[in-house]
């Protein structure tokens, strides 16, 4: 098998041949959904498993930042966090250090506890990989699930897409991006992405569950906001129309798309927010996104499901594009 995600309906039918028999599982695994949900009384605690695998000089950074963004997403916070880290035979105590160092200045940031983990220096590795076990709590009647979108409600997206991919083709592709004749200024300034704007949504999520009457959120990762949106439409049984020319797209990342030929709505997209909430409220999240600094947009509607899953551009409705891989993971040939 290629890189990247199982097939969304091969993930489907191996999830759904799982037994689980604790009666506390409200929410188990589950296609399209970034988190479980353990019954603990008067709250659920959220749990979240996911690992880091591309190389990067932060590894332990990153794997706090993915982990946190799909607890957020829930409705929940982010509380504890283990780490698996797995090294290559080659590796220096300095870059051990280093990972370290991230792993704990991220999680301080957020005010997440790390309670454990595992480290191992592995055989045959040919990169570090840091698989992060995160750990949240969410009052009851405060979850917000992918699947819980409902026709009539608007679709939003913080920031811009692609903030992760962009960042990642900074740092791998830089000598094919100056060929192309992308500047060494714009590279350089896209490397710095991860941090600013970020690639967190955690805030995003904070305050659209505290102004707005959200149904679904989702953290649109690996095969980008596309790939976001199928999830959010096949979890919930609903319809979706996006207005492909209100997506904000960050100038870094048509720039890099055009000279690498990628479709940015392809791209990896941590760092924005997707939502769904009721359009009564979208005036009031606006302002309350303004005011932390935050830039959202209105990029769509969920319709009902009899619908698809569309796109308008330039005035013209067609299907929403599928990626089988991400576009990051079909340009680095991996």
């Amino acid at each position: 098998m290629k890189p990247g995600k199982l097939p969304l309906d091969f993930l489907g039918q191996l999830l759904g041949k799982l037994t689980i028999e604790d009666k506390r599982v409200v929410l188990g695994p589950r296609p399209g959904e970034d988190a479980a949900l353990i019954d603990f009384g008067d709250r659920y605690l959220v749990a979240k498993t996911d690992p880091i695998t591309f190389a990067t000089d932060f590894i332990g950074w990153y794997a706090v930042q993915v982990n946190a963004n799909d607890i957020a997403v829930m409705g929940g916070k982010p509380r504890w966090m283990m780490a698996t880290v797995l090294l290559p035979e080659a590796t220096t105590r300095k870059q051990v250090s280093n990972i370290f160092a991230q792993l704990d200045t991220a999680a301080t940031q957020l005010g997440i506890t790390l309670i454990g983990g595992h480290t191992e220096v592995s055989y045959d590795l040919p990169r570090p990989i840091v698989a992060g076990v995160m750990l949240g709590e969410v009052d009851k009647e405060k979850v917000v699930l992918t699947s819980g979108a409902k026709p009539g409600d608007i679709l939003i997206l913080t920031k811009g897409i692609a903030i992760e991919g962009t960042s990642i083709l900074a740092r791998e592709a830089a000598p094919m991006l100056r060929k192309k004749g992308v500047s060494s200024t714009t590279i350089r300034s896209a490397k710095e992405f991860l941090f600013d704007p970020g690639i967190s949504v955690v805030k995003d999520a904070a305050v659209v569950c505290a102004v707005a009457d959200v149904h679904a959120m989702h953290d649109p990762t690996e095969g980008g906001l596309a790939s976001a949106l199928l999830e959010m439409a096949q979890a919930g049984c609903v319809g979706l129309e996006l207005d492909g020319d209100n997506v904000p797209v960050l100038p870094e990342c048509e720039e890099f798309c055009h000279a690498l030929k990628l479709d940015p709505i392809g791209l990896i997209a941590s760092g924005a927010l997707l939502a769904a909430v009721s359009p009564r409220d979208i005036e009031k999240l606006v302002d309350a996104m303004s005011r932390e600094g935050i830039a959202v947009r209105e990029i769509g509607r969920v319709i009902d499901v009899s619908h698809g899953v569309k796109i308008r551009t330039k005035g013209r409705l067609h299907r929403l594009p599928t990626f089988a891989r991400d576009e990051l993971v079909r340009h680095l040939g991996i």
